[in-house]
């Protein structure tokens, strides 16, 4: 009976020596200052949103728009590793991690280090300790899209809640990197790049949305099409039209027009800021027309070039139509 419990106690000590040992070795990694923050980057590579927000001290709890938390709008982290962990004074401690962080389309990358501040946060089952974030690892990321209001990152789709050339505030988290853009039908932007790496601070970019060759094309051929119809109404002042001829001299001919250069169209931006214009281009048109002298009754045939300028104002209506309006000064 002896043996056998010495035998028990024997088992007993080490399976509570081993359990001591599993508990010291977690403690030391998964419930470790440094394994929760890795917990929190491992959402983060995961582009697992939820798991990054449901952990303590995350949330931000500011009414700044979250639609860049949505997970596909996250950016990629990787080589992920713990350089230090440091535990301060108050029991705080001060986590520093080096990565890789990459545009999901693998773009662009860059490496960067961050600095996490974590605080105890109770005990878990009596044995494990917690952690919450002292600072919250979600930034703001303040956007100024220039004379629009959509714009991509990380080919996640936005609408900005400020006007056109005006800032609005977006949540983002820490670290991660964010490539925004604007490509529609119409419209385009180069790439800008917010590297966001450290806690708490602000990163302020601008889109700069313009014309895309597909919105001159549009227009140019709308135009064309356009003085190719004024070219046909045979007077000297085609009606709607940029361009015409006034004359001294009785006409006694049929006027023909027709185009010598049609303008060469450029669109910038327009005002109210989010409209787009062409401005004032010129070109020329030709015009034929026998004419009576009301000097001496000779009929003569005018046959000179006409120069005009045009000038458009252009809009979107409903739908992605575009609208062509002629501005006359």
């Amino acid at each position: 009976m002896r043996r056998t419990v010495i035998t028990w106690s024997a088992v007993m000590a080490l399976l509570l020596a081993g359990f001591g040992a599993s508990v010291l070795a977690l403690n030391a990694d998964l419930y470790s200052a440094h394994g929760f923050v890795g917990r929190y980057l491992d959402a983060l590579q995961r582009h697992d949103s939820a798991a990054a927000l449901a952990l303590p001290g995350v949330g931000s709890g500011n009414d700044t728009a979250a639609e860049l938390l949505a997970s596909d709008a996250m950016g990629d982290l990787d080589d992920v590793r713990t350089v230090s962990d440091t535990e301060e004074a108050d029991g705080r401690h001060t986590v520093v991690v080096e990565y890789t962080a990459s545009a999901p389309d693998g773009s662009q990358s860059t490496t960067g280090t961050t600095e996490f501040v974590v605080a105890p946060d109770g005990i878990r089952f009596g044995l494990f300790p917690s952690w919450r974030f002292v600072t919250s690892p979600i930034n703001s990321l303040s956007v100024t899209v220039l004379h629009d209001q959509d714009f991509q990152v990380n080919g996640h789709d936005v609408t900005s809640s400020a006007e056109p050339d005006a800032p609005a505030s977006f949540q983002v988290f820490a670290p991660g990197l964010y490539v925004l853009k604007h490509e529609s039908t119409y419209l385009a932007s180069t790439s800008v790049t917010a590297a966001v790496t450290q806690i708490g601070e602000i990163s302020d970019v601008t889109v700069d949305v313009q014309a895309n060759e597909a919105f001159v094309a549009e227009v140019q051929k709308h135009v064309t099409a356009y003085l190719g119809e004024c070219t046909t109404q045979e007077v000297l002042m085609p009606t709607g039209c940029p361009f015409g001829q006034q004359l001294s001299n009785r006409v006694v001919g049929t006027p023909q027009w027709s185009m010598v250069s049609d303008p060469l169209v450029t669109i910038v931006p327009g005002t109210p800021s989010g409209t787009w214009s062409v401005p004032k281009t010129p070109a020329m048109a030709h015009l034929v027309v026998d004419v009576r002298s009301l000097f001496d009754g000779r009929v003569t045939t005018f046959d000179e070039d006409v120069p005009f300028d045009v000038q458009y104002a252009l809009t979107f209506e409903p739908g992605n139509k575009l609208l062509i309006t002629a501005v006359y000064e």
